[in-house]
């Protein structure tokens, strides 16, 4: 026998579980210090400057846009993950997207059309704090902590508002044009709409793999132990940044 299977077969499960949530842990670091600042709700400073400069009705461009904050953004991609690792039905995966969808979608069209803006360290915070939820609910720790399970379905939709209210604070900083405003915003939405179903059936494929796997009913704890920490991280390091700001 390969003395690398030996190796593992020899190894205590804790060892096992210990280094599976160490690489997890590491991996969600490593995208969250890796993405920065100028992946914070993917608007960079190219695109900034690009949306400072035009006017009118830009429907594509805006959708591009749209599509390139969901698909680079770790902390909606994140929670988008926790809240589908354990739903197995598409009518249940679609039920929850949806929800998350019409919240951020509200928010983020209200809140820079009626020019309501939060400090985005906090509102970056609170969307950490959102990963940290999901993955202990995805844990059962409320059960066991408070007796009953909050609805999942309703914390879902509220945390999508708060994910829309950072999106709407980020482009209000960038100062759009009000020639245009409404289709532009609407059109950004509708390639939020499209980058997310682009990242979820990512995510989709990958977790139909995992599941089929031994692997999968003993890494899923470890998972989310490793998703709670990514979302304790984020939310040190945007409240960092609203103190030495």
């Amino acid at each position: 026998m390969h003395s690398f299977l030996q190796d593992r077969l020899q190894r205590p499960p804790w060892a096992i579980a210990a280094r599976h949530l160490l690489l997890v842990f590491a991996f969600f670091i490593a995208l969250l210090f890796g993405a920065g600042e100028a992946l914070a709700h993917a608007v960079t400073e190219g695109d900034k400057g690009y949306i400072q400069e035009i006017s009118g009705v830009n429907l594509l461009p805006f959708m591009y846009l749209g599509a390139k904050h969901m698909v680079t953004g770790y902390d909606h991609l994140l929670f988008l993950f926790g809240v589908i690792f354990f739903l197995y039905r598409l009518s249940h995966i679609g039920l929850y997207v949806s929800l998350f969808a019409l919240g951020h979608s509200t928010t983020m069209i209200l809140g820079v059309y009626f020019n309501v803006g939060i400090n985005s360290y906090f509102i970056d915070a609170i969307i950490g704090l959102s990963v940290v939820y999901k993955a202990l609910d995805n844990l059962g720790a409320f059960q066991r902590w408070l007796g009953f399970q909050p609805d999942t379905r309703v914390a879902t939709l509220v945390f999508g508002l708060f994910h829309g209210f950072g999106l709407a604070t980020k482009i209000l900083e960038y100062d759009i044009s009000p020639d245009g405003l409404m289709p532009n915003l609407l059109a950004f939405n509708v390639g939020v709409e499209i980058g997310q179903l682009l990242a979820l059936t990512v995510i989709l494929i990958g977790m139909g793999f995992w599941r089929r796997t031994t692997s999968f009913a003993r890494n899923a704890y470890t998972a989310n132990v490793a998703m709670m920490s990514a979302g304790f991280v984020l939310v040190g390091m945007q409240l960092t940044g609203y103190f030495i700001s």
